[in-house]
């Protein structure tokens, strides 16, 4: 099979994702009753992080081991990629030692370069442009609880982020609409979204994009990386705490989600997080089950 990577979320077809989904279920299904399933045995995961990360490293090391497989974690400041080893250099190496590799890092351009000199498949596990992995699992936890996502709306409310530009990507590839609300000057990037993009829609306003909403989703105010604009942030971002007033502007059914970790007050509210509409513990978890199924496919194709 020709190398297939997972560097943002248009790299893959609807089609494939349906794929994915039904294998995610069966494979979620397997972990819930202990069943035993092993389809990586004696293949090695290699984990590289420039950033820190909970979810992530115990999604994807949890998952590899738990597919018959073995995890290896690198921190590049551990690695000689922390002392100046060119990126293409580095992923010839790793590259003839592993099966696959998972790589968090800043800009998107790394990850491109490393992918364009590996011998394997590699998964973006979040770069500042794009985090396709938990968006992936946020569309399988959405059609968990609600079925089809195709014709829904998803309203998005904070910065222009990487998180946003998955989603816009998501939007295309099944057919839904993002409401995006983000305060001025924290606006979508021209340049990240393709030119001819209809499925979504600004508004100044955050209360009012979440108006008949299927999902409302946020993040943090201010993301790795962005430490030194915090206090600036939390000033521009003023208004675009998703609460229950905002919430009640979305449909009954309407659900919660965030990518976690989460500033209760801030962002978001504890009633809202932590209310009957939130889904968030349930969407950390559906990290693991897509990415195996994701591991699986980009390793052995379809099964």
């Amino acid at each position: 099979m020709a190398i297939k990577h997972y560097l943002q979320f248009a790299d893959l077809t609807l089609a494939e994702y349906d794929y994915l989904i039904e294998r995610a279920k069966i494979i979620k299904r397997k972990f819930k009753s202990y069943e035993p399933y092993h389809p990586l045995m004696d293949r090695t995961l290699v984990m590289v992080f420039e950033k820190n990360s909970t979810r992530t490293r115990l999604s994807f090391e949890a998952g590899m081991h738990q597919l018959g497989g073995a995890a290896i974690y690198l921190n590049t400041r551990d690695s000689q990629l922390g002392r100046g080893e060119p990126v293409e250099d580095a992923a010839q190496v790793m590259s003839r030692m592993c099966d696959i590799i998972m790589i968090r890092t800043f800009g998107q351009d790394i990850i491109e370069r490393f992918a364009a000199n590996s011998r394997v498949p590699v998964i973006n596990g979040l770069t500042n442009e794009h985090h396709p992995c938990q968006v992936f699992a946020d569309v399988f936890t959405y059609i968990e609880h609600r079925g089809s996502i195709v014709g829904k709306t998803v309203a998005w409310i904070g910065d222009a982020n990487n998180m946003l530009y998955s989603w816009l990507q998501a939007a295309e590839v099944f057919g839904f609409h993002v409401n995006v609300s983000t305060p001025v000057g924290y606006d979508i990037d021209p340049a990240l979204v393709t030119k001819d993009h209809t499925r979504y829609t600004a508004f100044a306003n955050p209360a009012d994009a979440c108006e008949g909403a299927d999902l409302v989703t946020t993040d943090v105010w201010t993301s790795m990386g962005y430490e030194q604009e915090n206090a600036e942030r939390l000033k521009a971002f003023e208004g675009w705490i998703v609460d229950a007033d905002k919430m009640r502007r979305a449909n009954k059914d309407a659900l919660f989600m965030h990518c976690l970790p989460a500033h209760r007050g801030e962002e978001v509210s504890a009633e809202v997080i932590d209310g009957p509409q939130s889904v968030v513990w349930d969407e950390a978890e559906n990290r693991l089950h897509v990415q195996k199924a994701l591991l699986e496919y980009l390793v052995l194709g379809e099964v």
